[in-house]
């Protein structure tokens, strides 16, 4: 025969209760021959006597007047309304673990079950990839976050993490359309919408371009050098140079950018066709090198889905200020 001896509880429901927990780790057990559980109280103690045979039968067992200390009536009453309370549930403590945890299991099951398949494409590719883990930071676990870094990164660098050289093996088409150097656009079409860093490199070189263009640096008038030969230490007539009717690139326009279309609007002035020599030449390395160009068009209106008065970023434009 076992037995479980119980101090601290004044009538049997809560005898009952305190059954029902048995397992609450408010409570300290141990055992030899029975088993005993202290609680707050000693002011009354019950016995449990279970037998083979039979079930648990309660036998109520009062304590002495020592045990008691002179304590009222009303202060035994107040305290085991309290170890009741704490019977029929957990601490406050262990209600916030509890919720930790059950918080802690939804997000499992939710990146487990729910996470963006991408996303875990990402989280692999960051464990060989030390550019693409430096470009997520502490986003990895955040779908969202992630999405927004890496769009970032395309919109400032492009779509390609390592690739260094990020031109296009085909030569561009060149043509013209009505081309009038003194009020007329020059159109771009690339193989895709630019990056920031796209519209940088091109804007670049149409600035370079005009700023030799105004300080004359395209007049064919004074080619001195141009068909010299290389064997010799050349001559260069200083005088006939000065004296060369002067040209100059008038005005230009800022570089602008729809999706893969781009223009810019010029006015050569007095400088030579040689300057579309110069631009097609620069274009060309650019292109090969750095930003493939599929087409460049000299002249036209309208070019590809091109929008008059569409300035918002939200639908594909940019521009390179001049």
């Amino acid at each position: 025969m076992n037995s479980v001896r119980v101090w601290g509880f004044s009538n049997e429901t809560h005898h009952l209760q305190l059954l029902n927990q048995l397992s609450n780790p408010a409570f300290q057990f141990w055992a030899s021959n029975s088993l005993t559980v202290f609680p707050n109280s000693k002011s009354e103690c019950f016995s449990v006597i279970t037998t083979a045979k039979k079930g648990p039968r309660l036998q109520p067992i009062h304590a002495s007047a020592s045990e008691d200390g002179g304590r009222s009536s009303s202060g035994r009453n107040k305290r085991n309304e309290v170890v009741g309370a704490k019977g029929s549930g957990t601490s406050a403590r262990g209600r916030r673990l509890l919720k930790v945890r059950e918080e802690k299991r939804r997000r499992e099951h939710d990146r487990l079950h729910n996470y963006p398949s991408w996303a875990k494409v990402l989280e692999d590719a960051c464990k060989d990839d030390e550019e693409l883990r430096a470009v997520l930071g502490d986003s990895i676990g955040n779908p969202e976050l992630m999405r927004k870094r890496v769009e970032e990164r395309v919109r400032k660098k492009g779509r390609n993490f390592n690739k260094s050289k990020t031109g296009s093996v085909l030569a561009f088409k060149v043509s013209f359309r009505d081309f009038n150097p003194l009020d007329s656009y020059i159109w771009f079409e690339l193989y895709g919408s630019p990056s920031d860093r796209d519209v940088d490199l091109i804007g670049s070189v149409i600035q370079s371009w005009y700023v030799m263009g105004r300080l004359g640096a395209f007049n064919s008038s004074n080619l001195q050098l141009a068909n010299s030969s290389i064997e010799y230490d050349p001559l260069y007539d200083a005088e006939k140079g000065f004296s060369v009717m002067p040209s100059s690139f008038h005005d230009i326009s800022d570089v602008e950018f729809q999706d893969n279309w781009g223009r810019v609007w010029v006015d050569l002035g007095t400088s030579d066709f040689f300057a579309v020599d110069v631009l097609l030449s620069c274009l060309t390395v650019l292109s090969s090198e750095y930003l493939g160009i599929q087409q460049i068009v000299f002249g036209g209106r309208r070019m590809g889905d091109w929008e008059e008065g569409m300035t918002s970023a939200e639908f594909g434009y940019k521009y390179f200020k001049i």
